[in-house]
């Protein structure tokens, strides 16, 4: 038996084993974007420092990002001169749990139904963090490591990556690798090996609308004022044209179009506009005119609204005539849109649109950058054979909606080029609640991690 064989068997016997240790570090409430749970995402930093120390790592530190921010952990392996450097990515926090009442059960109470695993981080992406500590741990106990290996983990990814890149500006050296591994894209089906090769950016921003001094009585003032909350959601729904296209001033100005060969990998994607209506649920597609759903979410721009706040919500009836409203917007942007120039846009749509009966105010969140790989790396090809041999089919490439902000700071501030994968299905409920992973999708990447080292190494 090869190394390559003896490390896929040990991967196989010790299913049990790397389940439990996933299990663990899922009941940590690692939740970036809510300071009452600093001090649980700082357990986190710790528990996967402490794995790495297990696996054999070195030189581990958990290190400070600025003004407080969620740490970055370090480690490397580097034992073999002349070969390449494999930095891998990931990150260990993870998104509210909210609304927990829809959770069947606990969401850091991880339980196995059937072949899926439920816990907040199952899929995204805590499950796809230790299925490379695992692929690396099997690889080393059949002989030695065929690369280099440095990880970048960090605690800020749900939250835009905020810190991430000032740290890395002053940290880039030891960030430097041949290729990065960042396992946190998914496949489009169970029997669907992905590689993502693009990455949209995004703009978060809130805004603000204040109208009288205090909340009114409807009753006594309804008609005469002009109510925050309504002249939000009529500003809102100006934001969209009757052809779906975003409003605001310039938005369209800098995007690259769609080439020819672009158009045509999107349409022979198998994840058509039927799968997307069977996923969703929703009666019928909503979208820009002239653009399949699958462009719509890869390679166009969007603008979303992510949550809306103002006047009475509890239960009840109360006449309350609200003198704020607040909206949460996104913007999802592609080739060649910057985030800061997006704010400006909303900044000037709504100096255009916004009436003379209210104040208001546009915040910027976070933002992140557009992202497009090179699919002649190295570590692009070892991952496609890797993928091939596991699964048996030849992989997809697809360019994703989602943002992930160390791909592009990576590729700019770095020079390191990523291999977007991962084990997350459509169906994973990531972001939501119920979020599962499948398992028997994770012990496949697991084997596909194997191979990918192995590849790389040769």
């Amino acid at each position: 038996m090869n190394n390559l064989q003896t490390a896929l068997e040990y991967a196989k016997q010790n299913r049990e084993r790397f389940l439990n240790e996933l299990n663990e570090v899922l009941r940590i409430p690692s939740i970036s974007t809510d300071a009452e749970y600093n001090g649980e995402v700082q357990r986190a930093a710790e528990w996967m420092a402490n794995h790495l120390k297990k696996l054999g790592m070195e030189n581990i530190e958990i290190m400070p990002t600025d003004h407080g921010g969620h740490p970055v952990v370090y480690g490397d392996y580097i034992k073999k001169p002349g070969a390449p450097t494999v930095l891998i990515y990931g990150h260990y926090d993870v998104q509210p749990a909210d609304p927990l009442e829809l959770w069947e059960t606990g969401p850091f109470e991880p339980q196995v139904r059937g072949d899926l695993l439920f816990a907040r981080g199952s899929s995204d992406m805590k499950g796809q963090v230790l299925a490379t500590f695992n692929a690396i741990e099997s690889v080393m106990k059949a002989g030695e490591l065929p690369v280099n290996i440095k990880f970048m983990l960090e605690g800020e990814e749900e939250i835009g990556s905020k810190h991430l890149e000032s740290f890395l500006k002053k940290h880039a050296e030891k960030f430097k690798a041949d290729v990065s591994l960042n396992p946190d894209a998914g496949m489009m089906g169970i029997d669907m090996p992905t590689i993502t090769y693009g990455l949209r950016g995004l703009a978060y921003m809130e805004i603000h609308v204040w109208g009288p001094k205090a909340d009114l009585h409807s009753g006594l003032y309804g008609g005469a004022i002009h109510n925050p909350a309504q002249a939000l959601t009529e500003l809102i729904a100006k934001m969209h044209d009757e052809k779906g296209r975003v409003t605001l001033p310039g938005f369209y100005d800098s995007v690259r179009a769609i080439s020819e060969q672009g158009r045509a990998d999107f349409a022979r994607l198998p994840n058509d506009e039927k799968h997307d209506l069977e996923e969703s649920g929703v009666p019928a597609l909503w979208g820009e005119e002239g653009y399949i759903s699958a462009e719509r979410t890869g390679a166009r721009p969007t603008l979303e609204v992510n949550g809306l706040r103002s006047g009475w919500t509890g239960p009840g009836s109360k006449t309350v005539l609200p003198a704020k409203a607040m909206a949460k917007i996104s913007c999802r942007l592609v080739p060649d849109q910057n985030d800061d120039v997006v704010v400006e846009q909303m900044k000037r749509f709504m100096e255009a649109n916004a009436p003379n009966t209210i104040r208001w105010e546009v915040k910027k969140l976070t933002g992140s950058p557009f992202a497009i790989a090179d699919l002649n790396n190295s570590g692009v090809k070892a991952m496609h054979a890797a993928m091939e041999t596991v699964w048996g089919t030849r992989p997809f490439y697809r360019r994703e909606g989602g943002s992930i902000g160390a791909v592009a700071m990576l590729q700019q501030i770095c020079g390191v080029e990523s291999v977007l994968v991962g084990m997350g299905l459509p169906s994973d409920n990531v972001h939501s609640p119920n979020e599962h992973m499948h398992l028997p999708t994770w012990h496949k990447g697991m084997d596909a991690f194997i191979h990918f080292f192995y590849n790389m190494g040769s």
